[in-house]
């Protein structure tokens, strides 16, 4: 079942990004969906990495190339010649963002740029999607969810590197992509889970390290209420929002939000207790004595945009969120094709549809 009607078969997609955790599922979505799909990214840090454990460097034409080299990324547009370019070349994690903020604020800000440069000396490119973070919003904690037209902001590098990428998008539109042919947007997701993200600092990614390992799993903020989605979800408006910038134009420029229904917050314990229903055996206990710099409690997204206009939904609901997490975990250790069972989760999530 092909949801956006054959659109992308035989287009070229650039994704920047490739070797991560998102940006290797959206490829993977995007050979299924028959895309020519081109890639560019620092090459992958482990052989954990979901992009080596799918094969991704067989299926997808992958560059090596960091987003800080504006003269590689030119070169490697004009020799790709996409019709859609996504960015999701980041460094995308808050933690590591307090011990290297130079480094944040240079991939993150300089890299966005970079991007839109590319972009706008391109030829060939008729939609481009800056992707983002649910962070990038001025965060003050209330209970109702951001909107596209709130504040940009972020105490900490990471968040403020994400709304500094927000105001370099709205730049650029504003500037450079008010007339042409390419259409630009930005997209905006978080706390998005799912198996091949073997990132530090992540709560998921820290069960299943500890599970695998025999060992206890430490809680570094067990009460944190997150707004939990399966990597699948935001890919899938990622997709539309590009078939819709490439085949209506202007009027789809702009921010996106993408998450799960209202009232669909769940604490990390919650998600543990739900983890524990597929493997009991995980152990794990918080640590009240363990400091960490400051991380939002609570952020939520207004998806009413993207319901309205795009024809995306969220398909799954918690408990389903975390069967399928587990299940990608899982196959990592009992299947022999990683590519087959990520392919297989696409399959069985667009049933839904």
């Amino acid at each position: 079942m092909d949801p956006f009607d054959n659109f992308f078969k035989g287009k070229k997609i650039l994704v920047t990004g490739d070797t991560g955790f998102k940006g290797s599922w959206l490829c993977i979505w995007l050979a299924e969906l028959g895309a020519e799909v081109s890639g560019y990214a620092l090459p992958p840090k482990t052989q954990q990495d979901n992009f080596v454990k799918s094969n991704l460097g067989n299926i997808v034409q992958h560059h090596d190339g960091d987003i800080r080299d504006l003269e590689h990324l030119k070169k490697v547009v004009s020799q790709v010649k996409p019709d859609i370019a996504l960015h999701l070349a980041a460094q995308a994690l808050v933690l590591p963002s307090y011990s290297d903020p130079v480094e944040t604020f240079q991939t993150n800000v300089l890299g966005t740029v970079n991007f839109f440069e590319a972009v706008r000396q391109s030829k060939s490119l008729r939609a481009a999607i800056n992707v983002t973070s649910d962070k990038c919003y001025q965060n003050n904690e209330w209970v109702w969810g951001y909107r596209e037209t709130d504040p940009m902001g972020g105490n900490d590098p990471y968040s403020a590197s994400k709304g500094c990428s927000e105001l370099v998008t709205s730049s650029y539109l504003k500037s450079f992509f008010g007339s042409g042919d390419c259409v630009v947007a930005s997209a905006r997701a978080g706390n998005v889970i799912g198996g091949g993200d073997w990132a530090a600092h992540r709560i998921i990614p820290d069960v299943f390290r500890a599970y695998f390992s025999h060992q206890d799993l430490i809680l570094r903020n067990p009460h944190a209420t997150r707004p939990w989605q399966f990597v699948l979800e935001p890919i899938f408006g990622y997709l539309r929002l590009a078939q819709m910038l490439y085949e209506n134009g202007r009027s789809f420029s702009g921010g996106w939000n993408f998450g799960p229904y209202p009232s669909k917050d769940h604490s990390v314990s919650n998600v543990i207790e739900n983890i524990r229903r597929t493997i009991p055996d995980l152990r794990y206990k918080a640590d009240d004595i363990l400091q960490n710099p400051h991380e939002a409690v609570l952020l939520r997204l207004d998806i009413s945009k993207s319901l309205t206009h795009l024809n995306w939904k969220p398909l799954l609901e918690f408990e389903e969120t975390i069967e399928y997490t587990v299940e990608g975990y899982l196959s990592e250790t009992d299947s022999k094709d990683v590519y087959k069972s990520r392919a297989s989760q696409i399959k069985n999530y667009i049933s839904k549809y």
